[in-house]
């Protein structure tokens, strides 16, 4: 099976890792303030409590998945199935689905279109689309493979 890793943008990949920073410092945070013990001088110690365990919680959580999205964000194309996975969201898909692969040479886009008119795009390093492709035609030489270019793009037709 090979894999084909998702490409992040650079203001996505700064805004994951801004995020696990801002979910670690929370983390710390609510640490120090337990260990300090500022829930014991309060009227209601119960709303302190709570609201530190929802902390812990959701900067935990929010770490896991930003974590996930670096790490496991990836297409894999082998044996009968596309695989997807962005982060701790998963998709199998049948390769004998596929009708057609289109790069859009004007827009710089790789989609892949399925027999019950869906599609995905495929969001790899642009070097890779080639690569791809060849990895799907090589499971099923029926899919057919369309180059878009400005030459022959439906928007540069003469106008009637």
């Amino acid at each position: 099976m090979k894999v084909f890793k998702f490409k992040f943008s650079k203001l996505t990949t700064v805004l994951i890792y801004a995020g696990i920073v801002l979910a670690v410092a929370a983390f710390g945070v609510t640490l120090y303030n337990v260990i300090k013990g500022d829930y014991m001088y309060s009227d209601k110690a119960i709303y302190s409590i709570i609201g530190f365990v929802t902390m812990f919680i959701v900067s935990v959580l929010l770490s896991v998945i930003l974590v996930s999205l670096l790490c496991s964000s990836y297409y894999a194309v082998g044996g009968d199935t596309l695989k997807t996975s962005f982060g701790i969201i998963k998709s199998k898909f049948k390769i004998s689905d596929i009708e057609r692969a289109v790069l859009d040479r004007t827009t710089d886009k790789l989609a892949v279109y399925f027999k019950n008119d869906t599609f995905v795009m495929i969001v790899v390093n642009p070097e890779w689309y080639e690569n791809f492709v060849s990895e799907l035609l090589k499971c099923n030489p029926n899919i057919e493979y369309i180059i878009n270019s400005v030459k022959n793009s439906p928007d540069n037709q003469p106008k009637k």
